[in-house]
């Protein structure tokens, strides 16, 4: 036992049991706002390279081809396998005693005299005209050699059985290459775990950590309780099949939330080793993440792993030394002082110890910087939980973009291992996967983009082309961790229209459409296929919109007549069910739907200013964050006050967000709701001031010091404004900003001269959006609408959409003589105002976008 164990012994450990220092989370921790602090979307980096028909991931660290000689294996191979470790691995080529030979060797010193480096994995494969040899420095090597030779047998260059003599001298360049499971949601199924295992080993990924959130089993309330025998079962299969494939099956546990610090749970967690163990668990993880209260205290943490490290893991002999995931596993929340977590665990942990960092926040990238402030703290390499591609903060979004973001100068001195958090979609985390794999292997030869390119093809071959168009389109989170996405789409504004720039979008739009069923037809992976539909079905329905928005786009430049322009505008408004189901399965969120939106916007800005007579009021977000420039401040203007818009940012003072409201309009109210709710929220300004300007320059206040509001409502007498904004003061907050609602000049339903009647005539609090000059909001009626005319008034319009029966327009005098009476099925419907008309009164089944009076 050396200094260290000696130092925490049993009785050390006893002590620690009684006192310590402890070191909490904020006791309610909100993972959707601790994911990351970047709105930076990087672009994506490498280059299509042409691989001449050789398809091989992860990309060898050494490769010579001869394509001139070629070596015929179409009758088979003879397999020569004196250990007997392979008979299983050689499943993809056909086995024939008088074929060329299929020698698989491993051994230290076989593999010095082949040059092979002397890590485990490393091996050397060669293709010449004497058959194939693999020589592994170990057993992994030689698997890792024929999932080389799998490949290249597979690779365009090899039709026809007949493969290129090529030299292979390959090995590893981070010794732990894997996947965790350790998202929030629904844990994978026992079928996905499998299949999982067989593409980690197919890929050369040596570990998967069993940690799902939500398995009672792993963490709290059940964690010391053991698996009930189904589940026990499955376990144990998942270790053979990991043993099948060389992947290290790691069992997490995650006790920290109400563990106690005496020798009863120290027992507990012994004996639910102890269980695992006899299910064939050769390597364990302790994670203390996302807790709060004395789980978090790192001296008792530290006892604890250095305890089990002597009493379990080297007692056993044949156990992996342990992994364990901090409570401090990111810089934004980590103590950096040598009084931190991290310095007591580079003081007192043992040296074996492999210790998690997830990087400067908790979604990152891997970066020498975050490595260098890490690794002088706990003194070792740390271990790399990188979260991507998961997506816990971010369920609506199915993330299959490059995998990027991770430095490649990097070695095993500074980073020990990458271990990637996938998606609760297994299958679909595949294409992620397939980029980490190679960039764990070889380091300095990751190109991502590449990458991507060859993980499309693996994963659907049989639909290469419409994989890769959703995929392309469905990259970006929107708030946390930004992925560069649509990079070859260029889109445009109503403005800046070019029939090239129309024609060359018309293109992308209808592959988007055809991409959905193209993969029905011929995707071959159902699971995959599974995953990926409900995306799906809102992807082709989003080509369809885009469609729609550039014929719409032509013929609103061409002049088109108002009542044929409109009944084809409405049908392409999203209705609210539509948005609900696209936001629970987004994609094209950086260039498509903004793309949509916006021509829609402003077509019905342009087209409503046409019939108006006049420019009307927009809304559109402004910050000094980047996202309040994009879509994702609707959420503002929704009239729906569960909605928000949030920063996914730190404030800082000085920051603010606001509304344009498209040219200088008198503003007499102004309502916002700050927070993601009213009552405890703490993403929202907590010291602040309301401000208006005209040129975006000069601001002056409308409500200076705010404090603590989450309900801020002005009114008095009007202003000349064209910008009004919400800006915060100093304050020691540095949470993010949400913002459920912003209106200016909001209408009034008891103060408009109408109202509904009928017992079924509609929600009179939805009055206003009959009248609000928007065509994105609408009033549902079902009954009576009366409306009383403004003297001086000569025609009506009404837009009107969901037309299921005609809609009856009556006009009555003063004493309620019905002067005209007309019915219409349109949508669109003009008329003249009767002379003498007091009462415009319109019955029906009907929605009414708008009742416009000139």
């Amino acid at each position: 036992m050396n200094t260290l164990n000696k130092c925490f012994s049993t009785a050390a450990f006893s002590v620690l049991l009684l006192g310590g220092t402890l070191s909490a989370q904020e006791p309610d921790f909100d993972l959707s706002a601790q994911r990351s602090e970047i709105q930076t979307v990087a672009p994506v980096p490498g280059c299509r390279l042409d691989h001449g028909g050789i398809v091989i991931n992860p990309t060898p660290q050494q490769m010579g081809i001869d394509s001139t000689q070629r070596l015929d294996i179409s009758r088979g191979l003879c397999l020569k396998d004196p250990a007997g470790c392979f008979a299983e691995d050689v499943d993809f080529v056909k086995l024939a005693d008088k074929g060329p030979r299929l020698e698989i060797l491993f051994g230290a010193k076989r593999a010095a005299r082949q040059g092979v480096k002397p890590v485990s994995g490393a091996y050397r494969l060669t293709v010449d005209a004497r058959g194939v040899t693999i020589t592994g420095y170990d057993e992994c090597g030689a698997f890792y050699g024929l999932q080389t030779l799998r490949q290249l047998i597979a690779s365009p260059a090899s039709a026809g059985g007949r493969i290129p003599h090529v030299t292979v001298n390959d090995y590893p360049d981070l010794p732990s290459r894997g996947v965790v499971e350790g998202f929030y949601g629904t844990p994978w199924s026992h079928e996905v775990r499998m299949s999982l295992i067989n593409f980690y080993g197919r890929f050369k990924l040596n570990t998967y950590i069993y940690g799902p959130k939500d398995d009672p089993y792993h963490s709290c309330p059940d964690w010391r309780k053991p698996y009930p025998e189904q589940e026990a079962m499955q376990i144990r299969e998942l270790v053979d099949a990991c043993r099948r494939n060389r992947v290290d099956f790691v069992w997490a546990i995650h006790p920290g939330q109400d563990i106690r610090w005496n020798e009863e749970d120290y027992r507990n967690l012994v004996g639910k080793f102890e269980r695992m163990y006899e299910l064939g668990v050769r390597s364990f993880a302790i994670f203390f993440d996302d807790i709060s209260g004395e789980g978090t205290d790192p001296e008792r943490q530290v006892a604890l792993l250095n305890r089990l490290t002597e009493e379990f893991v080297r007692a056993k002999g044949d156990v992996a030394p342990l992994v364990v995931c901090p409570t401090d596993y990111s810089r934004l929340w980590a103590n950096p002082t040598p009084q931190g977590s991290l310095s007591i665990y580079g003081r007192k942990l043992d040296p074996s110890v492999r210790v998690f960092w997830t990087g400067d926040v908790v979604c990152s990238d891997l970066t020498p910087e975050t490595l260098e402030w890490v690794d002088s703290r706990i003194c070792r390499p740390a271990y790399f939980w990188w979260n991507y591609p998961v997506t816990d903060y971010a369920r609506h979004i199915m993330l299959q973009g490059p995998v990027y973001g991770l430095d490649t100068t990097l070695t095993a001195q500074q980073v020990c291992g990458i271990a990637s958090n996938p998606m609760e979609h297994g299958e679909a985390s595949k294409l992620a996967l397939y980029g980490v794999a190679d960039y764990a292997w070889n380091v300095e030869a990751y190109n991502a983009l590449d990458n991507w390119e060859r993980g499309l093809g693996e994963l659907i071959p049989e639909a290469r082309e419409a994989y890769r168009t959703f995929a392309i389109h469905s990259a970006d989170t929107e708030s946390g961790y930004r992925r560069d996405e649509s990079w070859e789409t260029r889109t445009f504004r109503l403005d800046e229209w070019t029939a090239p720039a129309a024609a060359a979008l018309r293109a992308e739009f209808e592959r988007v459409e055809q991409a959905p069923a193209i993969l029905e037809a011929r995707c071959t992976n159902r699971a995959l296929l599974g995953e990926l539909r409900p995306w799906l079905d809102e992807f082709a329905r989003l080509g369809a919109r885009g469609l729609r928005a550039l014929d719409l786009m032509e013929a609103f430049r061409a002049g088109a007549d108002d009542a044929a322009f409109w009944p084809q505008y409405e049908a392409n408004l999203m209705s609210a069910a539509e948005r609900r189901s696209y936001e629970a399965h987004r994609s094209g969120t950086m260039k498509l739907q903004p793309f949509y939106q916006q021509a829609m916007d402003d077509m019905g800005y342009g087209w409503m200013e046409r019939m108006l007579g006049r420019r009307p009021m927009t809304l559109r977000g402004i910050g000094s964050f980047a996202s309040a420039h994009t879509l994702q401040t609707r959420p503002m203007f929704d009239n729906d006050s569960t909605t928000y818009y949030t920063s996914g940012i730190s404030q800082k003072p000085g920051d603010w967000i606001g509304v344009d409201l498209g040219g200088v309009h008198g503003v007499g109210e102004v309502l916002v709701l700050q927070g993601r709710n009213s009552t405890k929220d703490v993403d929202y300004f907590d010291h602040a001031v309301l401000e208006y300007s005209v040129d975006g320059r000069q601001w002056s206040p409308l409500l200076d010091e705010l404090d603590k509001q989450y309900v801020i409502r002005w009114t008095g007498s009007p202003v000349e404004a064209r910008y009004v904004r919400l800006r915060g003061l100093d304050s020691k907050r540095t949470n993010h900003v949400a913002i459920r609602s912003f209106e200016v000049n909001p209408l009034h339903a008891d103060r408009l001269p109408a109202r509904l009647s009928g017992s079924d005539a509609g929600d009179e609090s939805r009055l206003p959006y009959a009248f609000d000059e928007r065509l994105d909001t609408s009033l549902p009626l079902s009954g009576t609408l009366e409306l009383s005319v403004r003297p001086g008034t000569e025609q009506y319009t009404l837009l009107m959409g969901g037309l299921d029966a005609p809609v009856r327009i009556e006009q009555l005098s003063a004493d309620g003589e019905v002067l005209e009476r007309d019915e219409t099925g349109n949508s669109f419907f003009r008329f003249a105002v009767a002379k003498g008309t007091a009462t415009l009164r319109v019955t029906g089944d009907v929605e009414i976008f708008e009742v416009i009076a000139r």
